[in-house]
């Protein structure tokens, strides 16, 4: 058994892959539109696993875009993604500075938590050690849930 991937459904393409790509920086590895079903399907890996997605073996996230509009609730209730990231705090200032809220700030240099556009949380996890306390982080309060 391996792990594949992770579904989410987002209501706006466009939007869910500016946050996934050019804000996160997630890359799409394959995608495979379905006019009789009336879905899109976008695969999502991390840099450097481009190589692994194409033969099925690196863990990946897929975005489900159901053609009719629909209102998804319950972004909490999937619990989240988890993703390592070398810097914790170049990756949320990154990410802040794109106009995405963090909704759990890196205080520890070890742990972030975000919000997709459909609310799905994502998790960010120093790699290695935790980096130690910095601000503006070590002082930002939480903001929302996650």
């Amino acid at each position: 058994m391996k792990y594949l991937h992770t579904m989410v459904r987002v209501a706006d393409l466009d939007a869910s892959l500016d946050f996934y790509c050019a804000k996160l920086g997630l890359i799409e590895a394959s995608r495979t539109e379905n006019a009789g079903g009336r879905f899109t399907l976008v695969f999502l890996c991390a840099p450097g696993d481009e190589t692994q997605a194409a033969a099925e073996r690196a863990p990946m996230v897929e975005l489900t875009h159901n053609w009719d509009p629909e209102h998804y609730e319950g972004g909490r209730n999937f619990g989240h993604l988890a993703y390592a990231v070398d810097d914790i705090y170049a990756v949320c200032r990154r990410l802040k500075d794109g106009g995405v809220v963090i909704n759990r700030p890196p205080r520890d240099g070890r742990m972030a938590f975000i919000r997709s556009p459909d609310n799905i949380s994502i998790e960010l996890l120093q790699t290695g050690p935790a980096k130690p306390p910095a601000e503006p982080w070590a002082s930002m309060p939480n903001v929302g849930a996650w």
